[in-house]
Formats: structure tokens, sequence, C-alpha cells
């Protein structure tokens, strides 16, 4: 290892090691190469991606799965603009990741510099905070408080921009010092949760619904363990679709029949169409416990006189209180909503597609979860438009990721390669539709590169077949326009990458190759061939 170097960059590396980092994700860049330099001393592994969204998906996908905040890296200007967009997503999963991006040189703005741009200002709309490093000196704390402000509260993503002179500028910090300005303690917050268990208890049809922070692994297990010692039902919701996420199955009709719902980091948005009737009964009474006041403010203007309770909490700390002191026993209304969230239609044990050479989605999807089913550590990724909500419907996993509240499309292979990458030895399997296959399809060179091997299934119905739908619907079949795509060959797409790659195009043949695909150890894409069909929408 060479000498300790002592620039800015060299005390970020460092910072990043002291909270814990392990993997950056990252497209290398001009601002960014003194970081790169410095990565190799501190022992930070980085993962180049083939575009800067991308990373910032890994980064995404790579928080849920860890716990851990996930770090992304791209170069200033274009790479910076690239990366962006991709925060939206973190932001509506409630995903703590951290963006780095490399910035033109402090002493050069305003004068024509090299990709010169207002990075921190194009960021705030999309993270809870963004800003340009000043100093070479501050760059450690810039780094704390960056991840510290990820995790903190409600999670979500955060933007530091740094310029080049401040990547090699001189600091005069040790690595010791850099680690022990990190590790200071933070002091937990509290909550009662006396007065809520109260109320939920009076109540006949009581439901606890959290939201996309609590749709982790370890999120889920608080959520069983809550609803174990209480007797209440705890629903997570993390779809778009809301509470007709077909993953819910029949949910919404349970739902319109409680009495009193505790929103525990659930916001009242589109997604619970906003409290109002019919989606929730009249007189349905709410309890809210959240990390910001603000949403609890949102709430009592949509909801009025309805909401009886309210407190300002951590999501996990609140969780972890409810548990702590219930006492209820079971009732006849949890077993009532389990069985309408299990609930799918008889109809679609037969389900077969009404054309030749086509699946239907249930075909395509269901005999996957043999794979999942075979380890406690496999990984189900979703992402897309109406074959995502199929794959939702379907399969199910130990962890999940999927494109989110934010209702975003593209994100699914980089997931795939995050989720090997944070579970090394499990199956990962990423249901996508064809027009998602085609945002990041050269991912799969940073799969092979990386040896993240996954198996990527893509429903290719020729066309973006959400957008289809609502034409068909609401326009009429004489109206649809700019929906088509070709019926391409995904599967040689990861052939020439260097993956495995099958086309299927009938039911027998989805298994056996599916088993060939992941016996093959390489990222690998089934490209199957499905009747493009709406959304499921599941009603009992």
């Amino acid at each position: 290892m060479s000498p300790a170097k002592h620039r800015g960059a060299d005390a970020l590396a460092r910072a990043l090691r002291a909270a814990g980092v392990r993997r950056v994700f990252t497209l290398s860049g001009n601002h960014i190469m003194p970081v790169f330099d410095a990565a190799l001393d501190a022992g930070l592994e980085l993962v180049h991606v083939r575009h800067e969204a991308a990373a910032v998906h890994m980064a995404d996908a790579w928080a849920r799965l860890t716990g851990e905040a996930g770090i992304a890296m791209v170069t200033g200007g274009p790479g910076h603009a690239n990366a962006v967009g991709a925060l939206y997503t973190a932001a509506m999963a409630e995903s703590p990741v951290v963006l780095l991006s490399g910035h033109a040189p402090l002493a050069q703005l305003g004068r024509g510099a090299f990709q010169e741009m207002r990075q921190a200002e194009v960021a705030v709309p999309l993270t809870k905070a963004s800003w340009t490093a000043q100093r070479a000196d501050g760059v450690t704390h810039d780094v704390m408080q960056a991840i510290g402000i990820a995790r903190g509260g409600r999670a979500g993503p955060v933007h530091v921009s740094l310029p080049q002179d401040v990547l090699e500028g001189a600091v005069p910090v040790t690595p010791a010092q850099a680690g022990a300005q990190f590790n200071k303690a933070r002091a937990a917050s509290s909550f009662d949760a006396a007065p809520f268990l109260e109320r939920l208890q009076r109540a006949k049809r009581p439901l606890i619904l959290c939201g996309p922070s609590c749709m982790t692994r370890e999120g889920r297990a608080r959520m069983h363990a809550l609803e174990q010692a209480s007797g209440v039902p705890v629903v997570g919701m993390e779809s778009p679709r809301g509470i007709a996420d077909p993953a819910l199955g029949a949910f919404a009709q349970a739902l319109a029949q409680a009495d009193v719902v505790l929103l525990l980091g659930k916001r009242l948005d589109f997604t619970l169409k906003f409290g109002a009737p019919p989606a929730f009964d009249a007189a349905c009474e709410f309890l809210q416990v959240d990390p910001e006041a603000a949403e609890i403010e949102r709430t009592s203007r949509a909801v009025g006189g309805r909401i009886a309770a309210s407190a300002v909490a951590e999501t996990r700390v609140a969780l972890d209180a409810l548990t702590a002191r219930a006492r209820a026993p079971g009732s006849a209304w949890r077993g009532e909503v389990r069985d309408a969230i299990r609930f799918r239609p008889a109809a679609w044990d037969g389900a077969h597609a009404s054309a030749p050479g086509r699946l239907h989605p249930v075909e395509a999807l269901r005999p996957l979860q043999q794979l999942l089913d075979a380890n406690p550590e496999s990984v189900l990724v979703c992402d897309g438009g109406e074959f995502g909500q199929w794959a939702q419907a379907c399969l199910d996993a130990p962890s999940r990721v999927i494109n989110g509240v934010a209702g975003s499309i593209g994100a699914g292979l980089p997931f795939a390669v995050a989720a090997r990458l944070a579970h090394p030895g499990a199956p990962v399997i990423a249901a996508m539709g064809d027009g998602t296959f085609g945002f990041h399809c050269a991912e799969i060179d940073t799969a092979v590169r990386y040896d993240a091997p996954f198996v990527a299934l893509v429903g290719n119905d020729a066309r973006w077949n959400a957008e289809y739908q609502i034409q068909l619907r609401d326009y009429g079949p004489d109206r649809l326009v700019g929906c088509e795509l070709l019926p391409a060959r995904y599967d040689q797409v990861a052939q020439a990458f260097g993956g495995h790659g099958e086309l299927v195009t009938d039911a027998a043949s989805l298994l056996p190759a599916a088993r060939r695909a992941l016996q093959s150890a390489r990222p690998a894409v089934l490209n199957v061939m499905i009747e493009g069909l709406a959304a499921p929408n599941v009603r009992r």
C-alpha cells in the first residue's frame, strides 16, 4: 500500500470506509479521477457501470437490500445530469442513497469551466438535501452529513457535488481522526405507543399501513412481529398501483371496511386515494405516526377531524415500541384481511395464451416460484408496466426490489446486478417488460465483469403495453399510436455481452429454460414471447 495521501479525495475515501461503505457504484469521468485513485488505498471496491443512472439504481437496490447507505459516484456536468433522474425512484422508495458528483473547480466557476453546471440546484427537487462541497478539509464532514441525512427520518437520497480542486486540495487529517468523527453517537428518538394501541384495540376492524421503508426484509420482519403481537393486520405498501397493487390481492375490498387505520410511516397520498370514499369508509378514523410533521399536516388537510391521534417519530422506533407493548389476541378480522391479500382468481390456474407462440403472463411467471423457494436468501426484482404487475401478483421471495411508488421503469437490470452483489450466493430472478429491458441492457456487461449472475425474464409483447392499454381503454382500438416495439431477440443481446440467453415461445419450455439459465452461472435473459394483457385487477 502506498503512503497515506492527504488530498480531499483521500479524506472522502477514508470517510466512506469509516462509515462502513464497501462498494461504490460509479462511472468514470475527468472530475472524479482523484477519488478513483484514492479508492485503491482506502480499500473501496468501485463497481463501474455503463450509464450513470444505472449507478444510482444499483446504489438504491443495495440500500434496500442491505440497510446500508447506497453510494453512487458520477462525473460532473452531463454525468450528473444522466444520474439525477434515477434519484426520483430512490426518493419515492425512501431509499438512503448518496449521490457524489464530480464538479468543475470552484476557482473556475463563472469563467466557462469544463462541464460547468449548477448541479446542486438541479438535484434539489429529487433529494432530501443537495449541496456543493467548499473545502478539502470539509469533505469528511460532507460525507458524514450526507449519509446521516439519507438514513435519518424518512430515508431518501442526498446529493453532494465535489469540485475537482476540492478533491485535489490538501487535507491535514489522519484516517483515525476521520473514523472517530464519523462514529459519534446519535441520539435515538422515542415514542409513546399506549394511546395508539388503545384506539386500535377498541376498533372492530383496525388496520396498520406501513410505507416503502418497511418493505425491506428487516422491515417486513418487524411488521410481522407487530401483527403477531397486536392481532391487528399490518400491511406494507410500495407500489404505484397503491391499494390496487396485484401483490395485495383483494386487499382494497378489505380496506374499505376498516374503521380505524394507523398510518405508520405511510403517506396518505394517491396510493391511498387520499383517504377518500369509496377506498375508505366515510367514518373511518385515522391515526398517524410519521418522521415528518409535514406529512401529518397534509393528512389533516385531507381528512380533517377524522385524524384522531398523531405523533412524530422514526418508523422503526414506533414499530418496535408498538410491538413491545401490544398484548392483544388474534381476531377473525385479521384472518379476513390475510385471506383477501392471498386471494388470486381461480381462473389463473388454467390461464393460457389465446395465440400460438405466446404465453399468458401467469404461464410465464408462476413456474419461477420454484426457483425462488429453493433458497431462503433469494431475491425477486420486478420492473415494468403491465408485466411487472403480473410478476408482483404471481411471485414472492424473502427479499424483493420493485420499481416502487415512483412508477418509473427501466431499473430492473441494475437492480438485479446490485441484488446479486448484495446476496452473492442467492438466486436473483428479475421479471421485466421488454420496454424496461431496453433502458439499461448494457448493464449485462457490468454483470459479466463482476461475476454477478441473475436470471432476467423479459416479457416480450413488442409494445409499451401500459400506455397501449390506456389508449385502448380511453380512446379505442383505432386510436393506438406510439406504443409499438420490435419483437427483438433480447436473448441474443445477452449472449453478445457474454451472458446466457434463450428464446421461450411455449409454456412447457419455460421452467427447463429457467433452470438452464440459473445453472449457467452467468447473467441470463429468457426472452419470453407473451400475450400483451392489461395488469390484473384482483377482486373476489
